[in-house]
C-alpha cells in the first residue's frame, strides 16, 4: 500500500472552450478551493444519507469572483484541497469530472494522494443504509491540481506527516498525554484500526507556469478529539494551542514558496486567522462550516481577493461547507 500516490499528472493542455471560463493563468489569479467532501457520501438529519455525484458537488462548490455558484464566470480552479477520499480511485475520477466541466480531456487534473487505498473502519458511519456507509469506510486526503496552470517536480511531494490526538482515557494538561495518532498509538477498537489513515496529511510545491511563482499546498484533517483537547503530536498542543502542525518534509517545500496555502478539516473551533502568521499566512472565512461550528479552515500567503460570501460556499453539497480563495498573482 503506497502513500503519497501521484496520479494524472502527465496530463496534455488544450484550449479552454468558449462556452467555459478560461484556466487562471490568463488573468493571473490562483483559484484555490477547500472541502472535506465526506466521501461524496452526506449525513442528513434523520439518520439517512445522500450519496452526490462529483458533478453535482462541483457545480455547488465553484463560485465566481462574486461568489455565486453556476454561472458563466466560474473558472476552472487551479486547487482543490480535500479531505476524506475513497483514495485514488476516488480522487482520479473526481479529478476527471472536473475537467470535464469545464470540456478538458481525462488527465487534466492531476492528484496527489496520501493513501492511495486506505483500509476500511468504522460500521455505519452514520447512515441507516448500510451501503452508503460502506462508502465512508475508506478515507484518506488528496491535493488536486489543473495541469494546464499547474507544474510538479519530481521530489516536490512531502512525505506523509500524523496528525496528534489524546487517545481516550488519557490525562490531558497542556498538551501532556499527547501522542502521534499512528501505530502503536491508533484506536484499540478493531473496527477502527485503520481510521489513523484519515489523518494523514500530505503537501507539494507547484510552479505557475506563467510566471514560475512557487506555490505550496497542504491538505489536513485532524481527528475528532482534536475538539476538546488540542494535540499535535508527543505532549504538544501544536501551533498557538490550535492542534496543527507542519511535517519538517512539508515544512521545506513551504520555505521554498511564495504563495502557501493550507486546507484543514481541524475538528476545532475557534482557531484565530492569524494561527499561522509565523509562516506569513491568514485564514480567510469566518462563518460556520459545519452546523453551528466552524472547524474547517483555509489559510493563505498571498494576495486573495475580497469574498461577498466570506469565502464560505453556503450551498456546497457536503456535511462541510466548502472554502476559496482567489489570490492574484
Amino acid at each position: 500500500m503506497a502513500a503519497a500516490a501521484l496520479v494524472g499528472a502527465a496530463a496534455p493542455a488544450s484550449a479552454a472552450p468558449a462556452h467555459e471560463g478560461s484556466a487562471g493563468a490568463a488573468d493571473r489569479v490562483l483559484r484555490v478551493y477547500n472541502n472535506n467532501i465526506e466521501n461524496l457520501v452526506r449525513n442528513n438529519a434523520d439518520g439517512s444519507c445522500t450519496r452526490i455525484s462529483g458533478p453535482d458537488h462541483l457545480k455547488s462548490m465553484l463560485v465566481d469572483d462574486s461568489g455565486r455558484t453556476g454561472t458563466s464566470g466560474v473558472r476552472a480552479p487551479d486547487l482543490l484541497i480535500v479531505q476524506q477520499v475513497r483514495g485514488t480511485g476516488q480522487a482520479t475520477a473526481y479529478a476527471d469530472q472536473l475537467a470535464a466541466k469545464f470540456g478538458y480531456p481525462a488527465g487534466t487534473y492531476g492528484a496527489i494522494v496520501a493513501w492511495d487505498d486506505p483500509q476500511p473502519w468504522g460500521g455505519s458511519h452514520h447512515c441507516s443504509q448500510q451501503s452508503l456507509g460502506d462508502l465512508k469506510k475508506k478515507q484518506t486526503n488528496a491535493i488536486i491540481y489543473n495541469t494546464r496552470t499547474l507544474s510538479l517536480a519530481a521530489g516536490d511531494i512531502s512525505k506523509y506527516w500524523s496528525a496528534g490526538w489524546l487517545k481516550p482515557g488519557t490525562s490531558y494538561a497542556g498538551g501532556a498525554g499527547c501522542t502521534l495518532y499512528k501505530p502503536p498509538n491508533n484506536d484499540d477498537s478493531a473496527a477502527n484500526t485503520h481510521k489513523w489513515k484519515r489523518t494523514s496529511a500530505i503537501a507539494a510545491r507547484f510552479s505557475i507556469k506563467e510566471t514560475g511563482t512557487t506555490v505550496f499546498a497542504a491538505t489536513m484533517h485532524l481527528p475528532e478529539q482534536n475538539g476538546a483537547n488540542a494535540c499535535a503530536g508527543a505532549g504538544t498542543t501544536g501551533i498557538a494551542n490550535s492542534g496543527i502542525h507542519v511535517g519538517a518534509d512539508a515544512t521545506r517545500l513551504m520555505n521554498a514558496s511564495t504563495i502557501r496555502v493550507i486546507g484543514i478539516d481541524a475538528n476545532r473551533t475557534n482557531i484565530a486567522a492569524s494561527t499561522l502568521s509565523g509562516f506569513g499566512m491568514t485564514g480567510y472565512g469566518a462563518r460556520p462550516t459545519m452546523g453551528s461550528r466552524k472547524i474547517d479552515y483555509l489559510f493563505v500567503k498571498g494576495a486573495v481577493q475580497p469574498s461577498s460570501i466570506d469565502h464560505t460556499v453556503g450551498g456546497t453539497k457536503s456535511n462541510h461547507l466548502a472554502l476559496y480563495g482567489f489570490v492574484t498573482y
